[in-house]
C-alpha cells in the first residue's frame, strides 16, 4: 500500500508541474521522479551519452522530480552512490522510479508513463546475469547442442519483444536496443564457449566448433560510436578479443595447452585491439582493461614490464597511464614471499590499528564495497562457511571505501546480520588500496603468522582456493 500512495503522491506533483505549461505546445518534454532508500548522498546524477545532464536533489524524504524540456528518445542514465542503472525516455513520459541501494538492480521499480518499456529492460537485464550464472553448466554441452540452447534462449528473448509489442506497442528506437541486447548476449554466449568449456586442449576445442561458428564477426563494427557505451556490447568486445586472441595465439603456438597469464597470447590481445579498434576512447578502455587483468594475475615480473611498456606506448590517457605505473609498483612489492604492508585500519569501535598487529596466525584478508552489493553479500556468506570449517585460520574483512562511508558499512552489515568482529576500514582509503594494488574485488592475501605473502592474489569462490587454504595452514 506504502508503494502505491507513494508513487501516487510523486505523480500528482509530476502532473501539478505539467499543469502549469498548459499552454506549451512543445511535446518533447519528459518528468521524472521517485525515490531512494537509504540513500548514500542527497542526489542523483542523471547523464546521456556520458555527458552531464543535471545534478537533481532529494528533498526531506529522499524523493525527487525533474523535468527534462527537450528529450531525445533513447537511453539516459541515472547515477547515484557509486551505482549506475539505465532507462529509457520517450518524450511525454512521466517515469516514477524507486530503488533501494542496498539491493539496488533487485529492488528497482519503474512505474508511470514509460514504465512498461523499463521494467522489460530491467527484467531483461536480470535474466542476462541468471543466465550468466548457468553459462558454466551450459558450456560442457557438445558445440552443435550448446548451439541448439543459445539460440532458443535467444529465440525466447525476441518472443517476449514481439508480446510486449502487441499488447502494448513499441516505439523503433525500444525495439532496436532489445534486439541489439539480444544479439549481442548471443554474440557473447558463442566467444565464451571455448573458455568455459572444461577441456585444456583449447586447439582441439576450437577445431571441434562448426566451420561457420564464427561467421557473425564479419559484421560487426568493433567501432561502433552509438554503442560504446552499452554494456552488453562492451562485455562482447571483451569476450571477442579473448577468443580471436586465443586463435591468433594457438595459430604460431607450438603448445595446445595455453596458459592465461602466457605474453605471448596477452600481447597478441593487445596487437588485436590496436589493430581492429580506431575509436581513441574504446581503444584506451579495453586497453587498460586487458593490462590491469594480466598485471594482477601475472608473477613474472620482467613480462609486466613487456605488457606494460606495449600499453604505454599505444594509450592516449594519461590518467590510465600513471594509474597503471603505480599499480604495477605495488604489484612487484606485493610478491610472493615479500612483508604485507602494514597499513592503517580503523574498526566499527573506532580503535586504530596497524594491519599485521592482529595478524598472528594463518591470514585471509579480503576487501569489499558499498557499490558491489552482490559481491559484499556472497563474500561473506563464504567467509562465514569457511570460518567454520577452518577455526584456525583469521579472516579479516577491509571495506575500501572510507571513513565517510562508515555508516552505510554499518547499515549493510547490521542488515545481514554478519557482526562487526574482524571487520574494518582503511584510514587511508585512496593510498591504502593502492599499496594494496585491490583490484579485482574479488581479489584476496594470503599471510602467514609471520606477516609475509603466501598468495598475494587469489579469490575465495575458486575452486581451488580451499587446497591454497590448506597449504598456509600446513606450512
Amino acid at each position: 500500500m506504502r508503494l502505491y500512495i507513494l508513487m501516487g503522491s510523486i505523480l500528482m506533483s509530476i502532473l501539478f508541474l505539467g499543469c502549469n505549461k498548459t499552454n506549451e505546445t512543445n511535446k518533447t518534454h519528459a518528468f521524472i521522479g521517485g525515490e531512494i532508500i537509504n540513500p548514500q548522498s542527497n542526489y542523483i546524477i542523471l547523464t546521456k551519452d556520458e555527458t552531464t545532464i543535471d545534478t537533481i536533489k532529494l528533498d526531506g524524504r529522499n524523493r525527487f522530480t525533474y523535468k527534462l524540456d527537450h528529450v531525445e528518445e533513447g537511453l539516459y542514465s541515472f547515477h547515484h552512490g557509486g551505482e549506475l542503472q539505465m532507462m529509457m525516455l520517450e518524450p511525454l513520459d512521466s517515469l516514477l522510479i524507486r530503488l533501494n541501494t542496498l539491493e539496488f538492480d533487485e529492488s528497482l521499480v519503474f512505474s508511470g508513463e514509460g514504465s512498461k518499456r523499463n521494467n522489460f529492460l530491467i527484467n531483461d537485464f536480470l535474466e542476462n546475469e541468471k543466465t550468466k550464472q548457468r553459462l558454466y553448466g551450459s558450456c560442457q554441452l557438445s558445440p552443435e547442442d550448446y548451439l541448439k540452447h543459445i539460440d532458443s534462449v535467444k529465440t525466447a528473448k525476441l518472443e517476449k519483444l514481439d508480446n510486449f509489442e502487441k499488447k502494448h506497442g513499441a516505439s523503433q528506437t525500444f525495439k532496436d536496443f532489445v534486439k541489439t541486447n539480444a544479439e549481442y548476449s548471443y554474440y557473447s554466449s558463442k566467444e565464451i564457449y571455448p573458455f568455459l568449456h572444461r577441456g585444456k586442449n583449447k586447439k582441439e576445442i576450437l577445431a571441434s566448433l562448426p566451420n561457420n561458428y564464427f561467421d557473425y564477426r564479419k559484421k560487426i563494427d568493433y567501432n561502433d560510436e552509438a554503442l560504446k557505451d552499452h554494456f552488453l556490447y562492451k562485455s562482447f568486445l571483451r569476450y571477442s578479443f579473448n577468443t580471436a586472441a586465443l586463435q591468433e595465439h594457438l595459430s604460431h603456438s607450438d603448445q595446445d595447452i595455453f596458459g592465461r597469464t602466457s605474453l605471448c597470447y596477452n600481447m597478441d590481445k593487445l596487437k588485436l585491439i590496436d589493430s581492429l579498434v580506431s575509436n581513441p576512447k574504446m581503444k584506451d578502455d579495453l586497453l587498460y582493461y586487458f593490462t590491469i587483468n594480466y598485471l594482477t594475475k601475472s608473477q613474472d615480473i620482467e613480462n609486466n614490464e613487456k605488457i606494460l611498456n606495449y600499453f604505454l606506448a599505444h594509450s592516449q590517457n594519461e590518467n590510465n597511464n600513471d594509474r597503471l605505473k603505480r599499480f604495477n609498483t605495488s604489484v612487484q612489492n606485493l610478491k610472493v614471499g615479500s612483508d604485507f604492508p602494514n597499513i592503517d585500519l580503523v574498526n566499527y569501535n573506532n580503535d586504530h590499528v596497524k594491519i599485521n598487529d592482529v595478524i598472528n596466525q594463518p591470514t585471509v584478508i579480503s576487501f569489499w564495497s558499498n557499490n558491489y552489493y552482490n559481491h559484499f553479500r556472497e563474500s561473506h556468506f563464504k567467509i562465514k562457511e569457511l570460518k567454520q570449517k577452518y577455526p584456525e585460520v583469521h579472516f579479516i574483512m577491509i571495506n575500501i571505501d572510507g571513513l565517510v562511508d562508515t555508516g552505510r558499512s554499518k547499515l549493510a552489515l547490521s542488515k545481514n546480520r554478519f557482526g562487526y568482529k574482524n571487520e574494518y576500514h582503511l584510514k587511508y582509503p585512496k593510498t591504502s588500496a593502492e599499496t594494496l594494488a585491490v583490484y579485482p574485488m574479488t581479489k584476496s592475501f594470503l599471510v602467514n603468522p609471520n606477516d609475509k605473502i603466501v598468495n598475494n592474489n587469489t579469490n575465495i569462490f575458486s575452486v581451488r582456493f580451499e587446497d591454497e587454504l590448506l597449504g598456509l595452514i600446513n606450512q
